[in-house]
């Protein structure tokens, strides 16, 4: 199988989409002649033209407004947010548009349209450019919120987006794009709200999602020296979320540690832990743990990004205090 970076995975994705169905265009900030910001649309100018290929100014609330404008009249528009960080300036578009139209409209209304970019910090892009988006919406009915860790997933479950009848917000990770997997030539589906058992152990269960399932697998790779059998989790969809699969691995390991780039407080770890909790109670053995991003916002300098943001040692540590181990 071909060795693939996650934005080439993300682009076969998009034109295979678009080839299968000609309803499908992808509308953006320098989507277009600029190959996109992070070049994921590289070449997709050349292929399909401006009428598929759309350049926008940097009006993330005209965009947004007119892409869910397309979906709702038979298209099935692909809009891309330079960072996700942007969508705020379109988010009343997303929340009191796309996310409630089906419902307001009576069920006349579908709304398919995906938005996709990087979500998360980058290096060194400061406080503005650094949100992890996903807890801020997921709270809001309607939405489909995917974070995918790896390429593989990338290219499958953005065909999925693409072809769902609901919004879906697609994050991506500006540090992830260059990540390369081999994955198979030809078309090829990842289900939409299922989790996936990254490595099975039965010591501790570790979930994450996004980059810090690649964070979470060097953990693995140490605790493996110690003796500890990890079992690790990426929930790749946030919304909906794959409870189950979560669950039945804290009921055979008893411990469970969760990963987030996002903030502690009102977090995806803070819902994924009630909700073990909910279904698990019985079968803990300790505290759920929880590894996020400070309450801070993101410094610009390198040492205290890093000191912020969750990290192998943070997370070691919060295995052996589970565990009752020592350092």
């Amino acid at each position: 199988m071909p060795l693939i970076e996650m934005r080439e995975a993300l682009r076969q994705a998009l034109d295979e989409e678009m080839t299968r169905d000609e309803r499908v265009f992808i509308m953006g900030e320098e989507v277009a002649e600029y190959n996109g910001a992070y070049k994921v649309t590289k070449g997709m100018l050349d292929k399909w033209g401006p009428k598929r290929v759309i350049d926008t100014p940097i009006a993330e609330l005209g965009f947004a407004g007119i892409g869910i404008g397309a979906a709702m009249t038979g298209l099935r528009p692909v809009v891309e947010f330079m960072s996700f960080n942007f969508s705020f300036v379109g988010c009343d578009q997303i929340i009191s548009n796309a996310a409630k139209m089906y419902y307001m409209s009576g069920n006349r209304f579908s709304v398919p349209i995906v938005f996709r970019g990087p979500n998360g910090a980058a290096a060194q892009v400061s406080s503005q450019h650094s949100h992890c988006v996903e807890a801020m919406y997921a709270n809001l009915p309607g939405l489909i919120i995917i974070a995918p860790s790896n390429p593989y997933d990338a290219k499958g479950l953005l065909k999925s987006a693409i072809r769902n009848n609901n919004p879906v917000l697609f994050l991506e990770n500006e540090l992830s794009y260059g990540d390369k997997m081999e994955i198979p030539e030809g078309e090829y589906l990842v289900p939409i709200g299922k989790a996936r058992v990254v490595t099975e152990g039965d010591h501790i269960t570790l979930v994450a999602h996004s980059r810090m399932v690649n964070v979470c697998k060097k953990v693995v790779e140490e605790m493996a020296q110690r003796g500890i059998r990890v079992e690790l989790i990426d929930l790749r969809t946030i919304k909906p979320l794959d409870i189950t699969t979560v669950a039945n691995s804290v009921r055979k390991t008893n411990h469970v540690v969760l990963v987030e780039e996002g903030h502690i407080f009102s977090g995806i770890c803070a819902e994924v832990g009630f909700e073990i909790m909910q279904h698990c109670f019985d079968f803990l053995d300790a505290p759920i743990m929880r590894v996020c991003q400070r309450e801070t916002p993101m410094p610009y300098s390198v040492a205290l990004e890093r000191e912020t943001m969750p990290t192998i040692n943070r997370i070691t540590n919060a295995i052996l205090e589970s565990l009752c181990l020592s350092p």
